[in-house]
């Protein structure tokens, strides 16, 4: 119960610092205003295609409209959370350094392992908060769709983007708890995941086994999975192993003040 406890005050302290903060309200605008355009322009574009097809006598079969959708949307939305994510995470430890209570938070009767894992959930719950239109988005151009999609690769593809999006924050703790500064710990965690992004490209420059190793290490190979409907018990530990490397690296990194 104690342990609930404190789980829980570090979680609504870390919540209503980004929700009493301009900064996020920047970054919703921005992501939603993005992510809005993008579900109006690869709609509309695929409507008018498969129109023009239509008239020009060129379609012999049924057009799944609906997957079609899905994958191009969604390719757009997590290219834009490489970008995003960073943002939402430079600042869980960095700005306790740079505020002077880092050490008072590393000395403190709570494990740095409660307080990880309280900030880890708190930037997930607001990346809920961001997602949540992007819901409503799904649900009025799947809802009309001919032939209807079917609601398990819809929810496959959410999970995907959910564990994708908790490994970068996760991995975004922890670079945040090695500067003072929030944006050298934006640059480094973009770096950092973009570079665990291409893995798989950087593969097909190397000799097995390390281009097994890498392949099977990249975030992207890891998510494509969830955009085709499959779910996969090696992918999934996959994310898992990236949330748990960041939450053990940042208690390290601030298990390292005490000495």
């Amino acid at each position: 119960m104690i342990f609930l406890n404190n789980l829980y005050a570090i979680f609504r302290k870390e919540l209503e610092s980004y929700l009493l903060s301009p900064f996020f309200y920047i970054i919703a605008a921005f992501f939603w205003l993005i992510a809005g355009f993008f579900f109006w322009f690869i709609l509309n574009n695929l409507i008018q295609n498969v129109a023009q097809i239509e008239q020009q006598g060129g379609l012999t079969a049924g057009v799944d409209l609906a997957s079609e959708f899905l994958n191009s949307y969604f390719n757009v939305i997590i290219s834009l959370l490489l970008v995003m994510l960073p943002a939402l995470s430079m600042g869980l430890y960095s700005e306790e350094r740079k505020r002077g209570t880092l050490e008072l938070l590393s000395t403190s009767p709570i494990t740095n392992w409660l307080v990880a894992l309280g900030k880890l959930l708190s930037v997930v719950a607001i990346f809920t908060i961001l997602w949540l239109p992007l819901v409503i988005y799904q649900i009025i151009a799947f809802s009309a769709s001919q032939p209807p999609i079917e609601i398990g690769v819809v929810l496959l593809a959410n999970a995907g983007v959910f564990l994708f999006a908790t490994a970068v924050l996760s991995l975004g703790m922890f670079i945040s708890s090695l500067s003072e500064h929030a944006i050298l710990a934006y640059i480094l965690t973009f770096i950092v995941v973009v570079i665990f992004w291409s893995l798989d490209i950087l593969s097909n420059s190397v000799g097995a086994p390390l281009s097994d190793l890498l392949s099977y290490l990249s975030l992207f190979k890891g998510y494509t999975p969830f955009l085709s409907g499959m779910l996969k018990t090696d992918t999934v530990f996959l994310f898992l192993s990236y949330i748990i490397a960041g939450i053990f690296l940042t208690t390290q990194s601030i298990e390292a003040l005490r000495k």
